[in-house]
């Protein structure tokens, strides 16, 4: 039997491939035992005991971006979070640690190292976050997302996706998808999305020019986010919702999608081979235009940046792109040589490598 420790958490960026690893390791050897590692403040402590999961817990210590007085007492409390991942290991005799980033993977790597654990890295985003940048350095082997993501020894292996995604089939699911959402299962459908809060760009753009939509023969389905006030005018075809909790029915019935670029979803996207228009998150170190890179470079979408992306844009570009059958059909075929539903499996083949050789 083996002992996993799963490091990461804060986001949902890096909770979610967490936990689709945590369930692949779960459901192959249901005899092994699958820890998490993270902090009280993140979004962790909620998800991973809710999934079933033990969490085992290290004290949030952010690296200092400046020089002051936190950053003084820094290295005090680094080495205290090393010791705390140290004890966990020794205490139930971990047998590899995979970290996915976020403030629980940094003192994790390093404690493992000390411990003579192997350690595995797996980036989410085009461009790493500071944890997984060290992590890579010294490690057994490190897997990302994205092709070109800067990191020593890295290697393609996808985004670990939820379940109901990588065994989504969304022509047996379209029917029932179009009546949950009030709409039309013959009629194609574009999903405008920004995220659980919504994307104020995206809500002002198709606020305003929905109609232009309905006008080219296509329903609408509208996720606002649960901040948003605007308001629904109730015409057929256009379906405004503030959040939704089956974003499986919503991929099931889109035939195009028009939203932000985190790294899930456009893992998500071009696993499910669905045509894509992003329009990047503005604020930031620009992950988003990254993270949308190989798909806008495979053909699989196309991307508008956040300042450009008004109501005009919308009847210029994105309207154009849906009366385009033939463009259509050929992002379809380009997602599938950028998509994969087999993160989590690829990720797990890290895994058991790093035992093996350590074996």
């Amino acid at each position: 039997m083996t002992t996993y420790l799963l490091a990461g958490g804060g986001t949902a960026g890096h909770v979610n491939p967490l936990l689709a690893v945590a369930d692949g390791l779960r459901d192959r050897a249901p005899e092994d035992t699958v820890l998490v590692l993270g902090t009280r403040e993140g979004l962790e402590s909620r998800l991973v005991p809710q999934r079933g999961y033990e969490l085992l817990i290290v004290d949030k210590v952010p690296f200092p971006r400046r020089l002051d007085r936190s950053a003084a007492g820094f290295p005090t409390r680094f080495r205290r979070a090393i010791a705390q991942v140290r004890q966990h290991i020794r205490d139930r005799s971990v047998g590899v640690v995979v970290g996915f980033g976020g403030y629980a993977s940094a003192p994790a790597y390093i404690a493992a190292r000390r411990e003579g654990v192997p350690v595995v890295v797996h980036e989410a985003n085009a461009k790493p976050g500071l944890a997984n940048v060290l992590g890579a350095r010294r490690t057994a082997a490190v897997g990302v997302a994205f092709a070109g993501t800067p990191l020593r020894g890295a290697r393609v292996v996808g985004m670990p996706l939820r379940r109901e995604i990588v065994d989504l089939d969304r022509a047996a699911r379209r029917d029932e998808a179009a009546r949950h959402f009030g709409l039309r299962s013959d009629r194609p459908t574009l999903l405008v999305f920004g995220g659980s809060l919504g994307a104020q760009r995206l809500n002002e753009a198709f606020g305003r020019a929905w109609r232009d939509v309905l006008d080219a023969g296509w329903q609408l389905l509208h996720v606002t986010g649960e901040r948003s006030d605007l308001a629904d005018p109730g015409a057929e075809g256009y379906a405004v919702v503030r959040y939704v909790d089956r974003m499986d029915l919503a991929f099931a019935l889109a035939d195009a999608i028009v939203s932000r670029a985190g790294a899930a979803t456009v893992s998500e996207i071009s696993a499910l081979g669905i045509p894509a228009v992003y329009v990047p998150y503005a604020v930031g170190n620009g992950e988003q235009r990254l993270n949308a890179a190989s798909a806008v470079a495979a053909g699989a979408a196309r991307l508008i940046d956040d300042a450009r992306f008004t109501p005009d844009a919308v009847r210029r570009e994105v309207v154009p792109l849906l009366c385009d059958a033939d463009a259509l059909a050929a992002m379809r075929t380009a997602a599938a040589g950028v998509g994969s539903r087999r993160g989590t499996e690829d990720v797990i083949a890290l895994i058991d490598g790093a035992l093996s050789r350590r074996a």
